[in-house]
């Protein structure tokens, strides 16, 4: 009986039976808040999985303490043993300001100590973000966050000291509940960071929800718009040799650029309602 309509990994030459299916792997090290488990599947393509593991609880609300806390060394070396036992081939940590609080060379330790732990190459939102910039030649960019001012500050630090200039913000303060955030804020939010001159804007927070609204936002400022989890996987990616799946978002598609021909953007439509409605963000507001 044929069953090759069910899939499965495909059949060996001359009929000898069907490969194991080879499995490529991205493991994750998230904070232990983080609630978007399903946003980073969507850029990532049928023959990749990810395997996702979380930093311990701590009692400390979204801050410079807690991104201090979620990327110890030692809390970074324990999740990457959990992970090696399922054998991925890249390691990506996903959360920005757990990568950018210590600035650069921080950064670059942090890809160090998983490196040395999983034996593989490793990656963090916060480096991930200057591996985009650079792809997309931009040095002066405009930000969207979630956090306090503190926070968005420490961030904008991180990138002048890697030579990119901020030149408009936009932040809304809070402490908690960020994946709640609905798409509409976000685009009111990077509507409101944009000025002229900007090469491109950064929504940050990889708890902030940003799959739907990239390229809505991009066909209207006409600029690239690259948000946390969207770099995060595309650099991971980039490492095994494969493409994020990103429809008109020009940091994955070159011909979703501005300047670029053609440049097809998606037909105009209503902003999706982004996750389901929960209670209010605390701390939301402008600030």
């Amino acid at each position: 009986m044929d069953v090759s309509f069910l899939g499965g990994p495909p059949p060996r030459p001359e009929g000898g039976g069907r490969y194991p299916c080879p499995q490529r792997g991205v493991g994750v090290v998230a904070p232990f808040d983080f609630a978007l488990d399903r946003e980073l599947w969507r850029w990532v393509p049928d023959e990749v999985s990810l395997h996702l593991t979380r930093t311990p609880y701590v009692p400390v609300e979204v801050s410079l303490d807690l991104a201090r806390l979620v990327s110890e060394h030692e809390t970074l070396a324990d999740a990457v043993r959990a992970l090696s036992v399922v054998e991925p081939e890249v390691l990506a940590y996903a959360c920005t300001s757990g990568s950018f609080v210590r600035g650069v060379a921080g950064e670059r330790a942090m890809c160090a100590a998983m490196t040395r732990e999983g034996a593989v190459a490793a990656v963090t939102t916060s480096g991930a973000l200057l591996e985009a910039l650079d792809a997309l030649g931009a040095r002066r960019v405009a930000l969207v966050t979630p956090y306090t001012w503190s926070v968005t500050r420490a961030l904008e630090e991180y990138l002048a000291e890697a030579g990119v200039a901020v030149t408009a913000r936009a932040y809304l303060g809070l402490t908690r509940h960020i994946w709640k955030v609905p798409y509409r804020d976000v685009a009111d939010m990077a509507r409101r960071a944009v000025r002229a001159g900007v090469d491109a804007l950064f929504i940050s927070c990889t708890n902030l929800p940003t799959y739907d609204v990239i390229p809505q936002l991009e066909a209207e400022l006409r600029m690239p718009v690259i948000s946390a989890n969207q770099v995060t996987m595309w650099s991971a990616l980039r490492r095994l040799g494969t493409r994020a799946v990103g429809p008109y978002q020009a940091l994955i598609d070159p011909g979703a650029r501005p300047g670029a021909s053609p440049l097809d953007p998606p037909p105009p439509r209503g902003l999706p309602e982004g996750p389901p409605a929960g209670p209010p963000a605390e701390g939301g507001g402008w600030t």
